[in-house]
């Protein structure tokens, strides 16, 4: 087995799993793999490489934690995201009915919380208090950004919690910090499974399918759209500009577009694009306006920065080490504006920004049922004794994956791909815009 795939685990997993009730056909067995690769090329009969495949995720038969003795702890971390709650709903309650784990911690404000617990008491969490957090927004345990290279330090509190178990939902900073986490707990030769379950809005994540709110995101996002759209089309030379969420991967602003199909222009962090000459955005957006009287442009919040910032190495970064930004969305608006008054053409334009709006709205019923099976899963996998991982979905089915591997690229949408170039006739865009390699 390719060694990037492999998971950790605490030792021999021992005590019968008290889903036995549920009958041997519920459990998986640690051989079950889920191919990474998939394809078979009929003209060269190449198949797939078993080498590179996941750890299937699911019950085991045995538990390497006896449950009356475990006491797990959740932490969430970053920014806000659909789901949250929907996720730590799905780990308590599993815990505490499908293993009989009653002592459950919520750590409040991700790892600061877990730094400053005379600050931040921990809250004693159990079925009851997460009934209905589902329906909400945000994440009843608060969040924050940063902390997570304080490793000494929380390795402490846990060991002076005795907690057996950490849950960590964040984003590849709060998975990082994890891992750092996990390397203190082997130095001090400690038996505490740290599990992962990836949140991030932009769905910029590798080896997993999809990460959960992404679908809520870019749903929400269309209502943005429809909006701007709407607005565009009412007044003369009208113009509806949307900036999305979308950092260094254009997912969102992406995924919005192709559902609505009413986006003329859409920018990505993955491709850069030219503003000026005859080959500039602001010329064909002239053309579309003088042709059509209206036009919708999405904008993810990453792209442009090229153009925006010429030394990156200046620009500030936030708690999580996240260069901060330009507002690409005030700036485009901006140029917009000076470029049609300096051709003497009256545009109305309407700018749209509903990323906070998206960020705490509660998760849509695909994105729930996505959150339920990663909380079950999380605690199927730390019950087990393993450790250093997230809990993933690939080709349709639920895996374990190694922290480190997930952590180890970041995912970006393919200009090259079927999807750009579906992208591209749906918003029938100029190709020349582009500096595609």
């Amino acid at each position: 087995m390719n060694k990037q795939f492999v998971i950790k685990d605490l030792g021999k997993a021992t005590f019968t799993s008290p889903s036995f009730n549920l009958g041997p056909s519920s459990f998986v067995d640690d051989e079950e793999r889920v191919l990474h690769d998939v394809i078979y090329n009929q003209n060269t009969k190449k198949m797939p490489d078993p080498e590179f495949s996941f750890e299937k995720a699911g019950p085991r038969k045995r538990m390497f934690f006896e449950p009356n003795n475990t006491k797990a702890a959740i932490v969430t971390c970053g920014g806000l995201c659909p789901g949250i709650n929907d996720v730590i709903r799905a780990i308590v309650r599993e815990l505490y009915f499908g293993y009989g784990v009653h002592s459950i911690l919520g750590i409040p404000y991700g790892y600061n919380g877990l730094i400053n617990l005379h600050k931040y008491k921990p809250i004693p969490l159990n079925p009851e208090y997460v009934d209905n957090i589902h329906t909400m927004g945000g994440t009843v345990l608060g969040s924050s950004r940063g902390g997570g290279d304080k490793v000494k330090e929380m390795v402490d509190n846990l060991e002076f919690l005795e907690v057996n178990i950490l849950f960590t939902i964040g984003g590849d900073g709060t998975l990082k910090g994890a891992h750092g986490l996990i390397e203190e707990i082997e130095r001090r030769g400690l038996k505490i499974s740290v599990v992962g379950v990836p949140k991030t809005i932009d769905n910029d994540i590798s080896y997993i399918q999809s990460s959960f709110g992404f679908e809520t995101a870019f749903s929400l996002a269309t209502d943005a759209i429809t909006c701007a759209s709407i607005e565009a089309d009412n007044a003369p030379m009208g113009i509806g500009l949307v900036k999305l969420m979308g950092r260094h991967s254009g997912f969102i602003a992406t995924n919005a577009t192709l559902a609505m199909n009413d986006v003329n222009f859409v920018f990505v962090p993955e491709v850069p694009f030219k503003m000026d000459g005859p080959d500039g955005f602001l010329f064909a957006l002239e053309k579309r306006l003088l042709a059509r009287d209206h036009a919708v442009i999405c904008m993810a919040e990453g792209a442009g920065q090229d153009i925006l910032v010429a030394d990156a190495a200046n620009q500030e970064t936030d708690a999580s080490n996240n260069v901060k930004l330009e507002d690409v969305g005030l700036w485009m608006k901006d140029r917009i504006v000076e470029y049609f008054k300096s051709r003497s053409l009256e545009v109305n334009l309407k700018y749209i920004d509903p990323s906070y709006m998206i960020r705490s709205a509660p998760a849509c019923p695909n994105d729930s049922i996505y959150c339920l099976l990663l909380g079950q899963n999380a605690v199927h996998a730390a019950m087990a004794g393993k450790t250093d991982l997230i809990i993933g979905r690939w080709n349709n089915m639920y895996t374990h994956v190694p922290i480190t591997l997930a952590t180890s690229e970041r995912k970006y949408l393919n200009p090259n791909s079927v999807f750009w170039r579906n992208l591209m006739s749906a918003t029938r865009q100029p190709l020349e815009i582009f500096d595609i390699k």
